[in-house]
């Protein structure tokens, strides 16, 4: 099936100017929203404690700010989920219930409560849910539980504490009311009987855990596209390289700019996007980069100008059924998929709508431009 015939002849580059102005305008638009408003990151990025709650009645979000707020979770994130009556993700931005002060407190506590029996090793979960203990002796259970709880400030509610190990082994591990069964608490105080009777999920990522995700989905971002640049290379020839480049650039970034203006939560499940959205468009301008080549030894007597002209129209047919194509699809995802995939196809249909003109607008030009300057001079 073919929508615009062989023999067609569109003069892209005659517009080239103003599309790349516009390009150029929307480039730095969605740099500038990196700063303003600013990237909202998720869980994986920037860390924090994460609830999934069902209510058993209506409650309204500005009702859970409120709650979240007065039970000292100021500034929590409430989020609908789709297709669920009454259901939310909470998120708050405490992933330990148990600060440096009263990790030193509980220490001494138990130095203490346990006299002649030393504490050889004492670990706290980077959750702040668990503490391991290794003793030099036996314990009593009961004297570690209350070590650990303590009283006043610097006190913690244990659920339990359980022995583990073989006989010669004194080791101890107990379980703490971490930040979300705390926030879950808080809920249940004050809906009553509207609250949930369980949490559907709970999950935390420390701080530095984010930050590392955070850096290694960067690299992952810059990596792929060195190799591709490598690929185009020597591919074809080094010239089509920069152009391919820039057109990966573009997509990525305007991409990311229409994520942060509609504040979608930035995350892992963003960057598969963004590694999808960058194989998509390099695809896309390898067919285009393919078919100048082969034009190249066909009209020997035009210019690159001219060729793109004559590549991008031959090739203008099968681009838009391959994008028309993918577009329905993921739009089909859009609309029927959970909120997850909803994120993933919201990010796909914005990076293959612009890497569809990209590929002719972007890299084509900066392709000819390159020849233009560099290796018309050397020939």
């Amino acid at each position: 099936m073919e929508l615009i015939k062989p023999d067609t002849y569109i003069d892209f580059m005659r517009y080239r100017l103003p599309v790349i102005g516009v390009s150029t305008t929307l480039v730095i638009l969605s740099l500038a929203s990196l700063f303003y408003p600013g990237a909202n990151l998720g869980l994986d990025f920037s860390g924090g404690t994460e609830l999934e709650v069902q209510f058993n009645g209506a409650v309204t979000t500005t009702e859970l700010r409120e709650a979240l707020s007065e039970a000292g979770h100021p500034g929590a994130d409430v989020v609908t989920v789709e297709g669920r009556a009454n259901t939310y993700m909470l998120r708050v931005n405490e992933t330990s219930a148990i600060t440096e002060e009263v990790q030193a407190a509980i220490e001494s506590r138990l130095t203490s409560a346990l006299g002649d029996v030393t504490v050889l090793q004492y670990k706290v979960s980077p959750g702040g849910d668990k503490i391991s203990l290794r003793l030099s002796g036996p314990a009593d259970v009961a004297v570690i539980r209350g070590a650990i709880e303590g009283e006043g400030d610097n006190g913690v509610s244990v659920r339990e504490v359980t022995r583990f190990g073989g006989t010669a082994e004194h080791r101890f591990e107990a379980s703490l009311v971490g930040v979300g069964d705390a926030v879950f608490q808080d809920l249940q105080a004050t809906f009553g009987e509207r609250a949930p009777a369980a949490p559907l999920r709970i999950e935390w990522v420390g701080p530095k855990a984010g930050e590392q995700l955070r850096d290694a989905a960067i690299q992952s971002l810059l990596y792929a596209v060195a190799f591709i640049m490598v690929y185009v290379a020597f591919r074809f020839d080094l010239r089509f390289a920069p152009g391919a480049v820039l057109a990966l650039f573009h997509d990525v970034v305007i991409t990311v700019g229409i994520y942060v203006l509609v504040q979608k939560e930035m995350n892992l499940t963003t960057i598969a996007a963004l590694l999808t959205i960058l194989g998509y468009s390099i695809n896309d301008t390898i067919v285009i980069f393919d078919r100048i080549r082969e034009n190249m030894g066909r009209y020997k007597d035009k210019s690159l100008a001219e060729l793109i002209n004559i590549s991008s129209s031959q090739v203008l047919s099968r681009t838009l059924m391959t994008s028309a194509t993918t577009l329905v699809s993921v739009s089909a995802f859009f609309v029927f998929g959970t909120s997850v995939i909803q994120d993933l196809s919201f990010a796909l249909f914005i990076g293959i709508s612009v890497g569809t003109y990209s590929s002719i607008y972007v890299a084509a030009p900066m392709t000819e431009w390159i020849d233009r300057r560099f290796f018309a001079k050397a020939a």
